[in-house]
């Protein structure tokens, strides 16, 4: 074992989440936690680990950047010859975890994604620096390339070939994660953390929450 590591231990102190305190709707709550983790000064506080499934059952994780909440769900962008786009394909039930380690924090939510309108896409894309837009044409997603040369000389070639307007690439999409369960974790005293999820109710008109042992 790494020299270290088992003693490496942090204690959680910054406070306590109660059933009394949280919003009826996870997604209220959610973006309270955001403005949040905007307002301490977290690096990349949209980041989330998405977590997906390949067709021989190998899970994969990667970070993406969350870029909506809307329609019931949360949403990010990728290009959909990307590995996680095709596992998205065979698998739709995936997870997000948002890890505000630094807040001693951490969301979790669990549910299907399916992608999102193409006029919302664009919509997007219009909203990306032209150098991002230029990285998505070049970049042939989770294919295996030679050598970085080979990555630079086709991102120089997507920008003379669009000197001025980037179109939108009709391999590029966004997807919308519909949550089964949003779970709310709280760093506690004594490893005694605070796990609250929310399930939505049979008749789908609400959200029920449940207490979860750390």
């Amino acid at each position: 074992m790494e020299e270290g590591l088992p003693r490496m231990r942090r204690r959680y102190t910054a406070g306590r989440l109660l059933e009394r305190d949280l919003a009826p709707d996870p997604f209220d709550e959610f973006r309270a936690w955001l403005h949040d983790a905007v307002t301490v000064g977290i690096a990349e506080p949209n980041a989330m680990v998405l977590g997906t499934v390949g067709p021989d059952g190998q899970p994969s994780s990667r970070s993406v950047l969350l870029k909506g909440i809307d329609d019931g769900g949360f949403v990010f962008f990728t290009n959909t010859g990307s590995r996680k786009a095709a596992e998205i394909a065979g698998n739709p039930r995936v997870s997000l975890c948002f890890p505000w380690i630094a807040m001693e924090r951490q969301v979790l939510v669990c549910g299907s994604a399916s992608t999102v309108s193409r006029a919302a896409t664009l919509a997007y894309w219009r909203t990306r620096p032209r150098e991002s837009q230029i990285g998505a044409w070049a970049s042939r997603q989770s294919s295996v390339i030679a050598t970085r040369e080979e990555l630079e000389a086709a991102a120089v070639a997507v920008a003379e070939q669009y000197p001025d307007e980037v179109p939108l690439p009709d391999f590029w999409s966004g997807f919308r994660v519909v949550p089964a369960s949003v779970e709310f974790w709280q760093g506690g005293v004594a490893r005694l953390h605070d796990r609250l999820r929310y399930r939505p109710t049979a008749d789908g008109a609400g959200w029920i929450v449940e207490r979860l042992a750390p």
